[in-house]
């Protein structure tokens, strides 16, 4: 099964704004007819890099089986950690940086990790406000669910 996941995070007063992600799942079954869901969720306090790995790890974790995914961010964050293989560097040098520094949002990246296990996953980088229909559509799911009422607590830890 092909799938697309398009995502997008947001955060207003980066670093310690509300926040938000949006992420779009698309399928096209057998017969042609396009299947999607949205998921989105706003956070009292959190950064814009949070919300990215969010919206990515929704997506994926939203599968049940295993699929080959398109994984579509504007985030050369989440993208290049895969792309450009920061990721390896990463577990090779136990969640180290090339500046030898602990790696940001290290539970987010091993929940990501998780959620792609079972998946053939690629990452595509598209650029952001830039008139992708999807990607637009993520950014106002981001920003909608950053804006909104009844924000989940983001402690910099496990996130609800």
């Amino acid at each position: 099964m092909f799938v697309t996941i398009y995502t997008d995070g947001a955060a207003r007063g980066n670093p310690d704004g509300p926040g938000g992600y949006g992420t779009i799942l698309q399928y096209v079954d057998s017969k042609g007819t396009l299947h999607e869901r949205e998921f989105s969720a706003g956070y009292e306090k959190t950064t814009n890099n949070r919300m990215e790995l969010m919206a990515a790890i929704v997506g994926l974790e939203a599968l049940t089986k295993p699929c080959q995914v398109k994984l579509v961010s504007d985030s050369k964050y989440v993208t290049d950690a895969f792309n450009q293989n920061w990721i390896d560097g990463w577990l090779k040098n136990n969640w180290k940086n090339s500046a030898k520094k602990p790696v940001k949002n290290i539970e987010l990246w091993k929940r990501l990790l998780k959620a792609k296990e079972m998946h053939d996953v690629t990452f595509e980088w598209v650029k952001g406000h830039d008139g992708h229909p999807e990607n637009e559509r993520c950014d106002v799911l981001a920003t909608t669910a950053a804006d909104g009422e009844n924000l989940l607590h983001d402690d910099g830890g496990a996130l609800e």
